[in-house]
Parts: C-alpha cells; structure tokens; sequence
C-alpha cells in the first residue's frame, strides 16, 4: 500500500515595506547626522525641505550632500508657517511653494516632489486650498502625503513603537520624521535596527495611496477629504 504524505501548507508572512522621509529641514548639525546613519545603512530617503531652512547658512549646503548621496530632495513650502488650506490666497500658495522650489533648484527630484505641511499629521481640508491644488496641477508637481506621522518631535518615549505598530498593519507605510533638534536623531539607530529585526525592506519611492497629485494629474480619492 502506497503511503500517502501529508503535505503541510506553507505560512507566509506577508513582506512589509517602508519609505523613510525627512521634514522639516535642514538643520546644521542634524541634517549631516542623519546622513551618516542612512548611509552607514546604505537607505536612500526622500528630505523635504523647508524653502527659509534652506536659505540659511549652511542649509544648502546640507540639501547638496542629501542630493550626492542620493536622497530626493521634496519642496515642504517656505515658511512652515500656516497649513495652505488655511491660508486660501493664491498669493500665499504660490509663495510657498513656487519660491522654495525655486530655491530648491538642480537639486530638485524630476517629479517635483511636494508635501504640504501636515499639522501634525492630520489628512483633511487644512492640507490644501483650491488655488494650491491648481497650482500643483498646472506646474505638474507630485503631491506626497503620509501613512505614519509618529511624533518624534514631541514624544521621544513612543515614537517608535507607535511607528512600529502602525508599520506592522499596512503592506507598505510611508514613515514621516524630521531633520530637526529634539526629533528623530536620538532613537534613529534604535528605530532602523528595529526595522531590521523585523525583515522591513526600505523603499525610496512613493505608492500610489500617498499620492495626491502625479506630475499634476489627480491621482487620489483622498483629493475629496481634502478639497471640501
């Protein structure tokens, strides 16, 4: 009598991906820290810079190396000053986000990588006016959001595994931390080697859940939380 073997189905772990970005800056003293581990670790990120940040002594300097490095280098307004949802003039949009990607210049990434400024994280009516959106569009930027915003400039105790939580639920999850004093650097080893542990395969590009506009073309059913 032939025996029959039993065949076990194989589990498998679905692969969980991220893609690292930096806002907020740069910051001297900071920004070439947080260099140095991405590279030790060979992690390409996006930073996307704050237009006043990079006007200040040293701050171009710091987008040049992210850029050499291979890093994209993503427009996150002038002053960081009011979300442009709130501030509905087209004036003010185009300030804020035309003058910072000219300051951005040849650094630029080819797409034209935008975020609006999130407070705090929140994806709403705040992120965007009208004459923002149109603006994105006709300059044909791609409008970056965010699946995980975990407050490593206000809580250095959770951060992390509140990231790690949030990164665990999703298939791939676009992590936002910042380039500024009293923020990631601190746990940024900690946090990459936690990654590490869990198998977490980095990413530079962006998916399309995050994307509010590509190359000006809406892409997103998020533009109708936003644009209420």
């Amino acid at each position: 009598m032939q025996a029959h073997l039993e065949c076990k189905e194989e589990i498998v772990i679905p692969l969980k991906r991220v893609t690292l970005s930096f806002d907020n800056g740069p910051t001297p003293g900071i920004t070439e820290q947080v260099l140095d581990i991405l590279s030790t670790r060979q992690i390409q990120t996006t930073f996307f810079v704050v237009g006043e940040r990079l006007a200040e002594p040293g701050g171009r300097a710091l987008a040049a190396r992210a850029h050499s490095e291979r890093h994209w280098i993503g427009n996150h307004s002038l002053t960081h000053n009011a979300p442009l949802g709130e501030k509905t003039d087209a004036e003010y949009a185009r300030r804020e986000i035309e003058e910072t990607q000219n300051l951005i210049g040849e650094l630029a990434h080819a797409d034209k990588l935008f975020r609006p400024m999130g407070g705090g994280g929140r994806i709403g009516p705040h992120l965007l006016s009208l004459a923002a959106l149109q603006l994105l569009q006709e300059g044909k930027y791609t409008c970056v959001l965010w699946s995980s915003v975990p407050g490593d400039w206000k809580d250095q105790d959770g951060w992390i595994d509140r990231c790690i939580s949030e990164i665990t639920q999703r298939d791939w999850t676009v992590v936002v931390l910042h380039d500024v004093e009293n923020a990631a650097l601190p746990r940024l080893s900690e946090f990459l080697d936690r990654l590490d542990s869990l198998g977490i395969e980095f990413h530079q590009d962006f998916p399309d859940d995050v994307m509010i506009t590509k190359r000006g073309e809406v892409v997103s059913p998020l533009i109708s939380q936003i644009m209420k």
